[in-house]
């Protein structure tokens, strides 16, 4: 028997997500939607139209909201349904997501008022830290509904008065809560010195902060997709990540397997930016620092896009996250997630391969090749300052060895260009 969720943007409901006889996914748009003058598709990947879109169509957008890879597969166990059932995920965990989208039983109402939050004592926090990698997203747990993607243990969390709470329902959420990983040491304080560094050189970033409790650290990262309207409410921003703006599905997030291109990013940028100029510059200085700080996994999911009113700037290229340095962990692939200019070793790239990438991207090749060692030197300008606001002992050693990376790193890739 066909089965039906609700799909609401912001508190608009504008479509059905819909699960046939034969356990295929369906999306359609309301007619209601479709004949409001205000509409707007929830995806680039799904225009406004009368027509259903099949699975393949609309998979890369819903299936995007989700977990992936060990994680969803635990979820998939706690709840009881298949990892590969998007329909039962989202009807189960679909609540608070990325973005605007909220996901509801149909015909169940929306909640009039969503602020609803259980406040952690230390003691929980640190339950909830220990139990993630058992319990991702606290799947199962009464009235707890969050869905974020990725393949790392990480919750959404609401930070009001310094307390922890975890949103009950389909309550917004203010952060998004990454614990340490065990086999990557001091991965907490490699991003937060990456997000930090990437702050300081002009690379527009979401705002961190460490955490700590009882010896288990963790990062908060600001939610940019969420924004405090007084003392305590929060509007949504809809955002979607340009896997899901391009229709492709998470497992293939990789340009190897058929994930993005950097020719295919920038072009979705300068096709539905509302300031291009702007936006294409800053994607640039993205993937430059990316390269230039050592971060091989910067794939189609680490960018998104992020929709306001016109009024408000419209559309806009998110700032940064998950910007790491993996070439601190000798184990991870020295292959970057995106090929730049024809090259996927980050060792191998030279100025000819940049010159290829201005030619994709549409831009300038005395621009681009000259970014390269502006950023670079902008970087190694910032990161005795970016060391030095590291507090912590153990986040000093880390910040300090990844600091000395990236130095390294920078001075090379800099001989490189100046030659």
């Amino acid at each position: 028997m066909a089965r039906t969720l609700d799909v609401y943007l912001h508190r608009n409901l504008v479509g059905c997500l819909i699960q046939d006889d034969h356990g295929e996914l369906m999306f359609e748009y309301r007619e209601t939607w479709l004949n409001d003058p205000n509409a707007v598709p929830v995806s680039q990947s799904l225009p406004l139209r009368k027509e259903r879109y099949a699975r393949r169509a609309c998979r890369g957008f819903f299936g995007g909201i989700l977990p992936e890879g060990d994680k969803r597969e635990v979820l998939a166990k706690n709840l009881g349904i298949s990892a590969k059932n998007d329909f039962a995920m989202l009807e189960e965990i679909g609540g608070e997501c990325a973005g605007a989208i909220t996901f509801l039983c149909a015909q169940e109402p929306l909640p009039e008022h969503e602020e609803r939050y259980r406040t952690l004592s230390d003691t929980e926090l640190e339950s909830l830290l220990e139990m993630l990698p058992r319990r991702p997203l606290l799947a199962g747990e009464d009235d707890v509904r969050l869905s974020l993607a990725g393949a790392q243990d990480k919750i959404a969390v609401y930070i009001a008065d310094s307390r922890i709470s975890i949103p009950l329902g389909g309550a917004p959420s203010t952060h998004i809560l990454k614990p340490a990983i065990e086999r990557f040491a001091g991965v907490v304080f490699n991003e937060s010195f990456c997000m930090k560094l990437a702050q300081a050189v002009g690379v527009p970033t979401a705002k961190t902060q460490i955490g700590s409790i009882r010896g288990i650290d963790y990062l908060l990262v600001e939610r940019y997709d969420r924004i405090r309207i007084g003392a305590h409410s929060l509007q949504r921003l809809h955002q979607e990540d340009f896997c899901q703006a391009l229709g492709i599905v998470s497992e293939n997030k990789y340009q190897k397997e058929g994930g993005p291109s950097l020719e295919q990013c920038f072009r979705l940028v300068r096709e539905t930016s509302s300031v291009p100029a702007i936006d294409l510059l800053s994607l640039l200085d993205a993937v430059t620092f990316n390269f230039l700080i050592g971060n091989n996994d910067a794939h189609g999911k680490n960018f998104s896009l992020l929709y306001r009113r016109v009024a408000d700037g419209g559309v806009r290229l998110a700032p940064c996250y998950d910007l790491l340095s993996t070439v601190q962990y000798p184990e991870l692939s020295e292959k970057m997630a995106m090929k730049i200019g024809g090259e996927y070793v980050s060792s191998k790239v030279s100025p000819k391969n940049f010159d290829q990438l201005a030619r994709e991207a549409g831009l300038g090749v005395p621009l681009v090749k000259r970014r390269v060692p502006e950023l670079a030197t902008a970087i190694l300008a910032n990161l005795p300052a970016v060391s030095s606001k590291h507090l912590m002992p153990n986040e000093c050693s880390t910040a300090n060895e990844v600091a000395a990376l990236i130095r390294s790193r920078c001075e090379r890739i800099m001989q490189k260009f100046n030659e």
